[in-house]
């Protein structure tokens, strides 16, 4: 029973984080865009974008809410194979690097 309490409480605590973000980042969307813009189009263009950057600002601590924190990702590590392919613009390219004075 006790998680099926925390899954209620992980879904409260996303759903209050999700529309307390939608609600702001629009408010600040249309302040901005009232202060900014002078076109209609332009200020509903600004708080459409409010409210999509609170959305996605919402998923993502709502996705670290159940999921926990994601893996870092990590640089491709650099193969030998791919630096001795690898020619100077000075020489032909029937000739190998390793024969480059």
């Amino acid at each position: 029973m006790a998680e099926k309490t925390d899954v209620n409480a992980n879904w409260d605590a996303c759903l209050d984080l999700s529309v307390r973000r939608f609600v702001y980042s629009s408010v600040a969307g249309a302040f901005g865009g009232l202060l900014l813009f002078r076109s209609p189009v332009s200020r509903w263009a600004s708080v459409a974008f409010g409210a999509g950057v609170g959305i996605g600002s919402a998923y993502t601590d709502c996705s670290h809410i159940f999921h926990g924190s994601p893996a870092k990702m990590e640089c491709p590590k650099k193969t030998s194979s791919a630096h001795e392919q690898l020619t100077p613009l000075n020489t032909p390219p029937n000739v190998p690097a390793s024969q480059v004075t």
